[in-house]
């Protein structure tokens, strides 16, 4: 049984004409917890490594943590428009 609305369906969709404010804001929104998320995962998983497996203490994990968070910080910013 052939589609009553076939006929009709190939000239609704123009391309790019839909309004994706909303698509970009909540790709931006995922990417920047993507992103920040992973650095606090990684700064967290150095300090509990060099806390509990090397047993290097809590202050040289502290340190070890805050120094890849740090670097990451720097890394991740935003860079300013040209």
């Amino acid at each position: 049984m052939a589609d009553q609305h076939a006929d009709n369906t190939d000239h609704a969709y123009v391309h790019g004409a839909m309004e994706i404010s909303e698509q970009v804001s909540t790709w931006h929104l995922f990417m920047f917890m993507a992103k920040w998320g992973s650095l606090l995962t990684a700064a967290l998983l150095v300090l509990l490594t060099v806390w509990f497996a090397v047993g290097a203490g809590f202050i040289a994990g502290a340190i070890g943590g805050v120094a890849v968070f740090v670097i990451g910080f720097f890394a991740l910013r935003s860079k300013p428009a040209h």
